[in-house]
């Protein structure tokens, strides 16, 4: 029998330069053979041109997309359904 792993337990710092975030309302998703680059970016109103400006850009191995994507779709599907708790209340 394979010994079950145990649930590792982190304390999360984020460093006071980063806290606050940053906005953004678009991705662009590029995979290559080693990683998977996510560009965050923000879409400029108001403009002539249409201009997009990258705010952040995150790189990650294969494994750690996969892992982030169960992660997002979680988190996303336990946020639509207290939405509908809290609808089904009022």
């Amino acid at each position: 029998m394979a010994e079950e792993q145990k649930k590792q337990e982190y304390k999360v710092i984020i460093p006071e330069a980063i806290e606050g975030g940053v906005y953004a309302n678009a991705v662009s998703v590029h995979f290559n053979n080693n990683e998977c680059i996510l560009d965050m970016a923000y879409t400029l109103p108001n403009t002539k041109e249409p201009v997009i400006k990258v705010v952040s850009r995150i790189n990650m191995s294969h494994k750690t997309a996969e892992s982030f994507i169960k992660v997002l779709s979680n988190a996303l599907l336990d946020w639509k359904n207290k939405q509908k708790s809290v609808k089904a209340q009022s």
